[in-house]
């Protein structure tokens, strides 16, 4: 009997065009940020509040990854940036092949940052690379403190853990420091950051974060944090 290894074919594939887009991306200083999370826990309502920071000295654009339908892509689209929707029509994740073409428009069009929002899933995107310089993971407070150690590779990929919903920390059993230790467990030298999106909480931090990579792929002095609204 031959076995064939389907999985390591697949991402064999993926990983060759992730490897083609991030060479796209450095020829022009492009940093490409993925945000990943479970459904729900905040990604696209961070980046209502995490983009237009950015935007302030940086040309951004999304590439915004769902099931079916547009509705993140048209609030995104709100804050005036360039945004391209990917209905991955069943799959749970982004892969490098579905954002290939919106990287080279990316590339070829007047951006400095790409920010990948992907489809909410705590398994598959993490398996994917998409070419990006950091990853970044969404974990909720209305989510158990228990699932860095279920989503171990979700939390290892990640650059940067976002405790998002703080504002209802009080409602809810959820332990942060049970899950920042767990997080650290997987991935030592994770950073962590607690937000609301609601109050605003920590949004300035994490845009700091962001600012900071992208001057460390830029080889350049990150500027002073942008302020929070």
């Amino acid at each position: 009997m031959h076995l064939i290894d389907v999985q390591t074919g697949l991402l064999a594939d993926n990983d060759a065009i992730a490897a083609e887009n991030r060479a796209m991306l450095a020829t022009r200083g492009i940093y490409a940020l993925n945000v990943m999370s479970a459904p729900g826990a905040g990604k696209t309502s961070l980046l209502e509040r995490l983009l237009p920071l950015l935007a302030t000295r940086w040309r951004v654009a999304v590439i915004e990854g769902d099931i079916v339908g547009s509705a993140d892509a048209e609030r995104l689209a709100k804050l005036g940036l360039p945004v391209e929707q990917i209905n991955t029509g069943g799959a749970c994740h982004l892969d490098a092949r579905m954002v290939h073409h919106g990287v080279h428009d990316v590339v070829h069009g007047p951006s400095d940052v790409l920010v990948f929002e992907n489809v909410g899933n705590l398994v598959c995107p993490a398996e994917f690379d998409l070419g990006e310089d950091d990853a970044v993971m969404l974990l909720s407070v209305t989510e158990g403190h228990d699932k860095p150690k279920k989503y171990p590779l979700m939390f290892r990929r990640a650059g940067l853990l976002v405790l998002n919903k703080m504002d209802l920390l009080a409602m809810t059993d959820f332990d942060v420091e049970v899950a920042v230790a767990a997080a650290r467990d997987v991935h030592p030298g994770i950073a962590v950051i607690r937000t609301s999106c609601r109050t605003g909480e920590g949004i300035a931090e994490v845009a700091a974060w962001v600012e900071r990579r992208i001057a460390a792929k830029r080889g350049r002095p990150a500027p002073p944090s942008p302020k929070a609204g």
